[in-house]
């Protein structure tokens, strides 16, 4: 009877079980995901976990047969697979570990920042995510301090140097021990006893997730950083060996950027700062040249001897700004102008400048020869482009509408 009892699977019996040999109850037709052919198989009892509580589901095998997603229908588990099982037969299922491992640190370890950043501060926690790198505690409070962070940090890992032991209790709905335990009440489709985690002198919690028998083999937790998301701050965190992977990626960063920018990590920031003062010295000096070619384009066509009626200009390196300069300067001369910027073979932007009447009519034109969108109005008419290759057929039909202007 115990076997059968509601969130009592053998995961969750003994989480840290591997493999569980037992039989196939029914096996049924259905979609993965709603769209490949698969089926839903229904287990006498299994050790993979169903996605609750916060915590995803499980992956592993049935007989080999891969499952590819486990979900709580009332009382059962059920597995999808892409093959069918046979219904009746004896199985043997064996779960991915390594995945299941990390799910149980970071779900225990969830518990454990949940139970004392309310202990210490107050906070309560809201809900919680367990991402595939890092995860986040929601906590009911509008901003967090970074001395809170690092000393609830401080607090999280002694209790984990504890070897704090963990307990899982099964209370039947009604028990007064119910009363003293933290939760945020149970599904509308609960039915029979009650799970409850117990992290020893710490915390009570109900929850159906799979957890660590003992805080030790938390091994650590890392606060990382704190978010604030609708009103509320997002808590992010990795533990136990998510720590290790965690600083193994910054270390290969920390590695790269040293050989990037020739200093040592100490030095790091203090180089990023006096690049980015340059970067944006040059800019601003960019900007000025730009403006200068600008002006200088504009000159050479106003002063040419026989004065062409249509300027098509092009700056691979161009602006906004360079498009304006030219086209505020042009058109009051009566001069239509394409304006083009970008990589010749790449994505740009366009900008057609004229009468009022004659841009409405090329602009749409221009735009589709140049493989782009755009829109404008007062004589604008400007977008941005996939290509500029067709530049020269963009400038054949602006110089056929303008020449019997001529």
């Amino acid at each position: 009877v115990y076997k059968r009892l509601i969130m009592a699977f053998a995961c969750q019996r003994d989480s840290y079980a591997k493999e569980l040999v037992t039989s196939v109850k029914s096996c049924q037709p259905a979609k993965l995901d709603g769209k490949r052919d698969g089926f839903e198989v229904v287990l006498e009892d299994t050790v993979l976990f169903a996605e609750g509580g916060g915590q995803p589901d499980d992956r592993g095998t049935i007989d080999g047969v891969a499952v590819e997603r486990v979900i709580r229908r009332g009382g059962e588990a059920v597995h999808f697979t892409a093959e069918p099982l046979e219904v009746g037969k004896t199985v043997k299922l064996e779960v991915d570990w390594k995945r299941r491992f990390d799910h149980m640190q970071q779900h225990t370890g969830q518990h454990l920042v949940t139970a004392i950043a309310d202990t210490k501060y107050g906070y309560k926690t809201s809900s919680w995510c367990l991402g595939p790198q890092k995860s986040f505690i929601e906590l009911n409070c509008s901003k967090m301090s970074q001395q809170e962070v690092d000393d609830l940090e401080i607090s999280v890992n002694e209790a984990i140097r504890a070897q704090t032991p963990v307990t899982t209790h099964v209370l039947q709905v009604g028990s007064p021990e119910l009363e003293e335990v933290r939760s945020r009440g149970l599904p509308d489709d609960h039915v029979g006893p009650v799970r409850v985690i117990e992290i020893h002198g710490i915390d009570s919690n109900m929850c159906c997730g799979t957890h660590l028998s003992n805080l030790s083999h938390l091994q650590s937790i890392k606060l990382l950083h704190t978010e604030n998301k609708r009103g509320h701050v997002q808590l992010f965190y990795v533990a136990g060996q998510r720590v290790l992977e965690y600083l193994n990626r910054s270390v290969g960063i920390e590695r790269n950027l040293s050989k990037l920018l020739s200093c040592g990590p100490e030095d790091h920031v203090e180089c990023v700062e006096r690049l980015q003062k340059a970067q944006k010295t040059s800019a601003k000096a960019t900007r000025t040249h730009l403006r200068e070619i600008a002006q200088l384009l504009v000159f050479q066509h106003l002063h040419t001897e026989s004065r062409d009626p249509v300027a098509c200009i092009h700056r691979d390196d161009g602006d906004i700004e360079f498009m304006n300069i030219v086209a505020n300067e042009l058109t009051p001369q009566g001069i239509v102008c394409l304006v083009t910027i970008g990589p010749e073979k790449g994505t740009g932007q366009f900008l057609l400048a004229g009468p009022e009447d004659l841009v409405f009519s090329l602009g749409p034109k221009v735009a589709k020869v140049l493989d782009g969108k755009g829109g404008g109005r007062k004589g604008r008419y400007q977008g941005k482009v996939n290509s500029l290759c067709g530049k020269a057929q963009a400038e054949s039909l602006i110089r056929e509408a303008v020449a019997p202007k001529t």
